[in-house]
Order: structure tokens, then sequence, then C-alpha cells
């Protein structure tokens, strides 16, 4: 025997293990029966999820909110406030229990922003809401039409059906504000403190409601007297910047009493990056404009200065109100521009 050989055979013993020749099988476990909840909370890398008895989850009619971890599975793929999600393990709810979030059920909507309008990064905020409550003050802090023009922007962006929310009545008149997005046809409600909540609980009824706005403006507050138990921090405005204080670290979905729907509060933004929006998404939330566009010439940016724009044509012959579509240009322009940070 070589004295090379015997030196391999020495070694032998102290390489590394023999690789597995066993292939790995391509089947996935089936999670088709797991039971199907809710995200309500997501808070370092722990989820919330409620589990009703509709989905094989609860016992009874009562449903059962579960803490859970995302497993392996679903690699880099984000789970947000909203998500359908199926789960898997310990469901029992019990303190001390982890269950796992195995699946995301498809979202129906995704609200979504960038950092800023240069931002390339979409930031999802919450899945599967039908409506977007703008939560803005009428004063302290004193309303911004930017920073509104371009939350609207987002929920035609997302599909979701907007709602202006004025708050502190008390302070200062709506009328002005109201008047400004009457071309819209956007839906509004104003309360103060200490009013009758009725009409504002009518428009959330049956609705899964994300709250967006500034901080300071009464999200929270809001929260607090739809749903008594909900005990959600409520922060005050700083008298020299006329700021808001972040009182809500994160969303948080809370289920509304009878006759039921959903809210997700939300913390309070300085920006909204709209760096993901185009103006053929904006434009498909609104039929008569959609429609009337396709007379545009090709290239055509639908604003004030395009010639030939069919927009400008529909008015003119009466098919266009001249206030909504002076509207849409405003929006337009808000998210063409840089970003409001203010």
């Amino acid at each position: 025997m070589s004295r090379r050989r015997a030196e391999r055979d020495e070694q032998d013993g102290y390489g590394r293990p023999p690789r597995r020749t066993r292939p790995r099988t391509k089947d996935r476990p089936d999670y088709s029966e797991a039971a199907v909840g809710t995200v309500v909370g997501v808070d370092r890398g722990r989820y919330t999820v409620v589990l009703g008895a509709e989905d094989g989850g609860g016992d009874g009619d009562a449903p059962r909110t579960v803490l859970a971890t995302k497993a392996r599975q679903l690699g880099r793929k984000g789970v947000i406030v909203g998500d359908r999600a199926r789960v898997v393990g310990d469901t029992s709810g019990e303190e001390g229990t982890l269950a796992r979030v195995v699946e995301v059920v498809d979202r129906t909507t995704v609200l979504r922003r960038t950092a800023d309008d240069n931002d390339p990064f979409e930031r999802p905020i919450v899945a599967n809401a039908d409506q977007l409550a703008i939560v803005t003050a009428l004063a302290d802090p004193p309303p911004r039409m930017g920073m509104i023009d371009r939350i609207l922007v987002g929920a035609y962006d997302a599909g979701l059906e907007p709602l202006l929310v004025l708050t502190k009545a008390d302070l200062a008149s709506p009328d002005a504000l109201l008047a400004a997005y009457d071309g819209l046809d956007v839906g509004a409600v104003v309360v103060e403190p200490g009013a009758d909540l009725t009409d504002l609980r009518g428009l959330l009824a049956g609705h899964t409601t994300v709250l967006v706005g500034h901080s300071g403006v009464g999200k929270s507050t809001l929260v607090n007297a739809l749903i008594p138990d909900a005990a959600r921090a409520v922060g005050h405005v700083n008298e020299v910047t006329g700021r808001g204080r972040h009182t809500s670290t994160s969303a948080v979905a809370l289920a509304l009493p009878e006759p039921g729907g959903w809210v997700i509060d939300t913390p309070g933004v300085r920006s909204f990056g709209l760096s993901h929006v185009t103006t053929e998404s904006v434009l498909a939330a609104f039929d008569d404009l959609a429609a009337l566009v396709t007379e545009c010439p090709r290239g055509c940016r639908h604003d004030s200065t395009a010639p030939e724009c069919a927009l400008d044509e529909a008015v003119a012959d009466g098919r266009l109100r001249a206030e909504r579509l002076a509207s849409f240009r405003r929006m337009e322009q808000v998210w063409m521009a840089e970003p409001t940070y203010t």
C-alpha cells in the first residue's frame, strides 16, 4: 500500500459526513383544514389572531384570541393587521401557548404607502379593509389639505371607500373643508367632544374601516368612545409645534359593538408617500372620469396644462361638473409634487 493511500485511509474517519442521497420531498403540508382567523395585532414577531366560530376556531358563538408566530415556510412574506390567516398548533388561546401562522389567505385590498415619493419600496399597512376614514381635526392641529389629498389618493389606489371624519368641531367650523371636497362626493361626518356618535356608528357598521390621520387629531379618542373597553392611549398636541405626540405605536384592529364591524387604529402619520401610485389606478376609482379620458389624445396627462384633454371638453359641454374636475386635478397635483411632512 502506498504511503499516500495509507494517509488517506487514516483520515477517512475525520472527514465530513457522507452527503445524503435521499432526495428532498416536493410535497408540502396541506393546511386547507386549518383554522382561519383575523390578524388584529402585530408586535415584535408575535401575531394576535382572533378565531371565530364561523372559521372553525371558536367554541359556540365566542371568538377566541390566539398568540402566534410566523411559520418558517412563509419566508419573508409579511403578515399585517387585517390579514386572514391559517393557524396551526396550540390554538386554545390559553396563557403561555403559541400557535403558528402557516398561510395568508389572498387579500381583497391592501392599503400601502411609501416613506416618501422617491422611495421605491411599498409598505403595506392594512389588509382587507373596505373603508378608509381620514380623521382630521378642524383646529389644534389645523387641517392640512395636502395630507388629506394624499391619503385620499392612497384610498382610491387601494380600492377603499374614503370617509372624512372631522373632529374638534367645537373649535372651528367645518364648512370650508366640506366645500373643498364636495366635488368628490366623499362621505363626511363632523364630531366634537362628548357629542352623540350615532351618525358615525352608522357609517362604520358592517365595514372594516382603517383610521388614518396626523397625530393629535383624535383617532384614539374616537376609538375609545366607539369601543368603551378599547383603552387606547390618548396624547396631546404640542403648543409650540402644533403637532401631536404618537400614542399608537402599531396598527390594532378592534371589533365594534352591535351592529358590528371593525375599526383599525393606526399610528399618526406625518407623511404619506405615493411613489407606487399611477394616474390610471386613481382614475379607476372615478367611473365618470375613466370613461371620459378614453377620448383624450395619446400621452395626455389630464392636468390643466394638457392640450385637448377630454376632461376639459366634458366640463365645457356640461357632461362633467367643474368642481369634480378641480378636485381630481388638485389631488393629482399633490401626489405628483414633493411630499408634505408638516
